[in-house]
């Protein structure tokens, strides 16, 4: 124990778990995207894929608590270095200082920790509502399972959730268009390879697309009610 804490608090261990960890909550992301993008799909799509990530069983349980584990590192290692540098320099606060080729810094980078901490009550509150909030049951190839995507359309018929959910996704793809590339970086220990402009531009549009991905769902469901022509099977009144 005491090695891996003296791995956590050195320079090199923080980096390289800042960005495996990074990594792995970013691959989180992209796939829970393509979950939630199965509300356009065939009716019972939503809850069909649903279904399926709950007959995992117990891998689907170890695998929520790696996330929980990749989850608490990354926002406890985040912070402290957001604490020790701002002690040193409390006028200004940047995630890593680059040495090396053209800097990163702006207003990402120098915004990591607040959308860090906005993130992480907004994913306490998102599991409260959907993961563990009530729902209706549905049939499904004979099997009963909950009727997720009636509940995420009830939900984002709220003007509340609906655009402080939009929000909070404008703020996730402002943390990752500087973290993907500072991920990065930490992994690798090198800012001024050829690589690494090529790294931040990707990052930066890979952030706006999971940004606009997910923000278009609530919006399409409040502007709509439920009732656009993307979205069937669901019961308008």
């Amino acid at each position: 124990m005491s090695s891996f804490n003296e791995f956590l608090t050195s320079q090199v261990g923080r980096k390289i778990l800042t960005g495996i960890t990074g990594i792995l909550l970013l691959f989180f992301v992209i796939f829970h995207l393509i979950g939630n993008l199965a509300i356009f799909g065939e009716a019972d799509e939503m809850n069909r894929y649903s279904l399926f990530l709950h007959d995992f069983g117990p891998l689907l349980w170890i695998a929520r608590i790696g996330l929980l584990i990749a989850l608490v590192l990354h926002a406890y290692i985040g912070l402290s270095i957001w604490w020790n540098r701002s002690k040193v320099r409390p006028e200004k606060y940047n995630v890593y200082s680059s040495k090396g080729g053209p800097s990163k810094q702006g207003l990402s980078s120098r915004s990591m920790a607040l959308t860090g901490v906005v993130l992480l009550v907004f994913l306490v509150l998102h599991i409260n509502t959907f993961a563990l909030g009530d729902t209706a049951t549905v049939m499904i190839d004979g099997r009963e399972a909950s009727d997720l995507k009636t509940l995420v359309i009830d939900t984002f018929q709220n003007p509340v959730y609906a655009f402080g959910y939009t929000l909070v996704m404008i703020l996730l793809g402002t943390h990752l268009s500087f973290g993907v590339w500072s991920s990065f970086v930490s992994l690798t220990m090198r800012n001024s390879s050829k690589l690494s402009p090529v790294i931040y531009s990707l990052g930066v549009v890979l952030a706006v697309a999971l940004a606009v991905g997910f923000l278009f769902i609530p919006l399409y469901i409040y502007f709509t009610g439920g009732c656009g022509e993307l979205i069937s099977g669901y019961n308008c009144v």
